[in-house]
């Protein structure tokens, strides 16, 4: 669901990105109540056309009986539609329609090593994580690995640099510039996997970490996962989420997506929604969420790209064939999760549950 929210606050962070800061209402508080790591869908129309993006909040998680802070980090996208308006436009006191947190790219703090490999605005919800898991958990410890286009286009400089200094023995930082010369002691150049496997074991033991949090570009989250499952590391401690998908590459798909890729003559899709079901015939070449669209305006979506994950229903029952799949774990889709935007029948009956 969507609420107007009113703009508190817009920061100029880089030349290319800014932080927007929302102003919750009381009645709203608990609404806006994120776990660290979660985002929010941004919503405005254009004659007539509706636009959605995703943006992570990157503020701490508020503790029991302190108010919420609302606050999005937004970078410019060559061509977006979102990004151009809102790094424009925004200002102190427009209202915009935003939606209640979700996602699954969190991190509950807890005692225990935790670690995270980022590249660019992938640093948004990692900060939240590690500046929540820092400020309420003493016996924890974090270790940021980031890497940027250059100092000038790093998000968050100020924020990150005041963890380091508050937490100088629980939270490790290295940074890695690919495009200009840095000063001794920081990484220089790209992070790809095999860099990343012979970095990260001199930085922390490896395997002695509880939790890995992978985010940002595709090349780099892929790169990352591989050296760390080269590297001994389980499937179950690394956590992705992908932030720019340009070309899909070879392989891409999810692991769901083992249906036959012929679609039927005829199928008709069963949905569940806010307690609600309904029935609806499937039209040639849609997807199953345009499907629900058509009938229900308030089913859940955000990127319609196969990377939020916003989408995600229970398949009860058929078969569908995912185009790609960037946001659910592997564990997810084998417990029959998919994604609605990138799911076409592959039966002539489907049911999906947006509610479970």
């Amino acid at each position: 669901m969507f609420h107007p929210l009113r703009i508190s606050e817009v920061e100029r962070l880089t030349d290319d990105a800014v932080a927007v800061t929302f102003a919750v209402p009381p009645g709203l508080r608990d609404t806006f109540r994120h776990t660290p790591g979660q985002h929010v869908a941004l919503r405005r129309t254009v004659d007539g056309r509706e636009i959605r993006r995703t943006y992570s909040i990157c503020a701490p998680a508020a503790p029991a009986g302190a108010d919420p802070v609302l606050r999005v980090g937004i970078r410019l996208v060559e061509g977006g539609e979102f990004s151009t308006y809102a790094f424009k436009e925004f200002a102190v006191g427009d209202t915009v329609e935003v939606m209640e947190p979700t996602g699954r790219f969190v991190l509950e703090p807890r005692a225990g090593r935790f670690a995270a490999v980022v590249g660019g605005s992938g640093i948004t919800p990692v900060l939240s994580i590690a500046a929540t898991l820092l400020a309420r958990e003493p016996e924890a410890r974090f270790c940021l690995v980031r890497a940027d286009r250059s100092v000038s286009s790093t998000m968050f400089l100020e924020e990150v640099a005041d963890l380091k200094d508050r937490y100088p023995d629980r939270f490790q930082l290295v940074t890695a510039v690919s495009r200009e010369e840095q000063q001794a002691g920081l990484v220089s150049g790209r992070l790809d996997r095999e860099r990343l496997t012979s970095l990260l074991p001199a930085l922390l033991p490896v395997d002695a970490v509880d939790g890995w949090f992978l985010c940002g570009p595709l090349g780099l989250v892929t790169g990352a996962e591989r050296a760390l499952r080269g590297l001994g590391v389980p499937r179950r401690r690394i956590h992705q989420e992908i932030f720019h998908v340009d070309d899909v590459p070879a392989g891409a798909l999810s692991a769901a997506a083992t249906a036959t890729d012929r679609a039927p003559a005829v199928s008709t899709l069963t949905a569940t929604l806010d307690g609600r079901s309904g029935n609806w015939p499937v039209q040639d070449g849609e997807s199953l969420l345009e499907t629900v669209l058509r009938a229900r305006a308030d089913a859940p979506y955000a990127c319609k790209g196969g990377v939020c994950g916003t989408c995600r229903a229970f398949l009860v029952s058929g078969e569908v064939r995912m185009d790609r799949n960037f946001a659910l774990e592997p564990e997810e889709t084998e417990a029959g999760y998919v994604l609605a935007c990138q799911s076409h029948p592959a039966t002539a009956r489907v049911e999906l549950d947006f509610d479970r």
